[in-house]
């Protein structure tokens, strides 16, 4: 079984990753660590982008200056998309060829942007991460060092939590209550099956 898990920026994915990691029989794949992968000097993917934005995305080492990058797309949309579309075709290649290789018989696609990159069409189920808006600010600003309108300007250009809330199968809501993020997993992984690690 595949499950793709979802959400905006800082609505805190990686604790319920965390907590399926923990206590299921699961293999976790993370597109954002695919994709700082992807991103190491000399790859086709680095060259592709650099094609595309020019020189002064990568450092005097050949690696991508990922601060610059991000100051591009979420000023200009059109930027914005035309990173997505280089960017989705390999990162889907490298789940798929991840997918291959995983043992697990559950399998967890992290992705923050699984609808717009279509893997959620690999997917037997998705979860929606969803959270407090003002809390996603904070955590955006604690985790990528940013100010509080880099924050925002980031959240302003994703997807809202109602847009979750209608494509997912289910949602869980992270609001930094860590029995009740519990307690839901639990519940979920029971409707879809998912084996618990034992002991």
């Amino acid at each position: 079984m595949i499950i793709g898990i979802t959400g905006s920026s800082g609505a805190g994915k990686s604790t319920v990753c965390e907590i399926l990691e923990a206590y299921y029989k699961v293999t976790i794949i993370n597109a954002d660590k695919v994709a700082r992968k992807l991103s190491k000097r000399g790859t086709n993917y680095v060259i592709d982008i650099i094609s595309k934005f020019g020189k002064s995305i990568v450092d005097e080492n050949g690696e991508l200056k990922r601060r610059k990058l991000a100051e591009i797309i979420y000023n200009d949309p059109k930027k914005r998309e035309e990173l997505n579309k280089c960017t989705f075709k390999y990162i889907k290649k490298e789940i798929e060829r991840q997918i291959k290789k995983a043992q697990a018989d559950t399998i967890i696609i992290d992705a923050p942007l699984l609808f717009e990159s279509e893997l959620n069409k690999i997917c037997d189920k998705v979860i929606g991460v969803i959270s407090n808006r003002e809390l996603q600010i904070e955590r955006i600003v604690a985790r990528d060092d940013i100010d509080y309108e880099d924050a925002e300007k980031r959240l302003n250009a994703q997807q809202t939590n109602e847009f979750y809330i209608e494509k997912c199968d289910a949602i869980i809501e992270n609001n930094n209550n860590l029995k009740s993020i519990k307690e839901n997993v639990e519940k979920i992984a029971k409707t879809y099956g998912i084996e618990k690690e034992v002991g």
